[in-house]
């Protein structure tokens, strides 16, 4: 069943907490999970690449497989309805011509316009140093990462953003090839089943510079 999603955007982010104990009886359908990741990937990125891959990981199956590999964070893989790994794939070039051509095909884009980017975004992405494509990803991958969050909040459920885990073993354990895909973060995600806490934000002063 879809959730009724908010529209109030300062509620939103202001309401926004980390959560580490989610009612596990609620299982976010694949149907409403498909679409919380299509509003996730209307974020930015590096000329429209889209590099970011999901894996919803929410069978019992899966879960097994993870919780050897976020050993410091059981509670949230355990009770979550779904633990989503977030990837940066390091190939996600090869899907520019076919993301040009359909928006050529949408008539959101001259052909004459893809015919001359094409080409060009594609040399300089296999002529650039392997770890400026890793750092280009990582930005993207964060930005689509942090746009889940936002958007699993308006549809009623809640996240936590999980850095504490064996990123050089989780591609493998799920069959991908480690040196194509780049572990970005977990997300676990699912009904909170009790409040995040308040935390404290710097004030603007102390992190803002104006010139």
């Amino acid at each position: 069943m879809t959730t009724q999603t908010q529209t109030d955007f300062m509620e939103i982010v202001k309401g926004r907490r980390s959560i580490r104990n989610y009612d596990a009886s609620v299982k976010i359908s694949k149907e409403e999970m498909t679409q919380i990741l299509e509003e996730a990937t209307l974020a930015p990125s590096s000329v429209n690449m889209q590099p970011w891959r999901f894996l919803v990981i929410d069978s019992e199956e899966g879960k097994a497989t993870l919780a050897p590999l976020a050993k410091f964070n059981q509670n949230q893989v355990a009770t979550s309805s779904a633990v989503i790994a977030v990837f940066g794939d390091m190939n996600a070039v090869d899907s520019i011509p076919h993301i040009y051509d359909t928006a050529v095909e949408r008539g959101l884009m001259p052909a004459e316009v893809r015919d001359r980017q094409v080409p060009a975004i594609t040399g300089l992405f296999a002529d650039a140093p392997k770890e400026a494509l890793k750092d280009s990803i990582l930005i993207d991958s964060g930005l689509v990462s942090m746009q889940l969050m936002l958007v699993a909040r308006a549809h009623g459920y809640d996240t936590n953003p999980i850095g504490g885990y064996e990123k050089d073993q989780i591609a493998e354990a799920f069959g991908l090839d480690k040196e194509r895909y780049l572990p970005v973060m977990l997300l676990s995600i699912g009904k909170a089943a009790e409040e995040g806490y308040p935390s404290v934000r710097l004030p603007i002063e102390e992190i803002a510079t104006w010139k």
